[in-house]
């Protein structure tokens, strides 16, 4: 299947700007929030917008890395499952935490994501930060922070790359047959 590259590396670096600002705005500060990466690409995504705000509001912010392998809905048809684990470096307790991943399509990931907050925690509030939302929700959850909303029939793909795993910054979306 072609690949087409629909957002280039300086888009997704005004994109991760921008969320980092919407970040800031909502929260009026960022004193009481966790960002927690979902492992692979939302791991690298958080970070980068931890950097982000600490140029912005000279505050660290702290990341997490979750692993939802095991809390994944799907995980009895898995062969296998890889597991890696989760590294939370903080209490979660009466925070907010953002959850940050790649792409936003069924909802699914972001469920098991906050089964696994929850056996990590109590936190006070859980949002949604996502690079891309694609559509097609069989959930009815929604994204607090989208960077690009890219609209998709169901047989496509959309792929993110990261310099820190693929080597480059992009978004492509790969057709599939109708």
């Amino acid at each position: 299947m072609p690949k087409k590259e629909v957002v280039d590396a300086v888009t997704i670096k005004r994109a991760l700007t921008r969320i980092s600002y919407e970040i800031i705005e909502r929260n009026k500060g960022i004193q009481d929030i966790v960002l927690v990466g979902i492992k692979t690409r939302g791991i690298y995504i958080a970070q980068r917008l931890a950097e982000r705000l600490k140029q912005l509001e000279d505050i660290d912010v702290p990341v997490g890395e979750l692993d939802i392998t095991l809390y994944r809905d799907d995980v009895k048809d898995m062969e296998e499952p890889e597991l890696h684990s989760s590294d939370v470096p903080v209490s979660i307790e009466g925070k907010e935490v953002i959850l940050v991943d790649d792409v936003l399509y069924t909802g699914r990931t972001i469920r098991a994501a906050m089964d696994a907050v929850m056996d990590l925690g109590r936190p006070r509030k859980i949002s949604l930060a996502v690079l891309v939302d694609r559509g097609h929700r069989e959930l009815p959850i929604r994204a607090d922070y989208v960077g690009k909303n890219i609209p998709t029939s169901k047989t496509e793909e959309i792929i993110v790359e990261m310099e820190e795993r693929d080597g480059a910054d992009r978004i492509m979306i790969s057709k599939g047959n109708e």
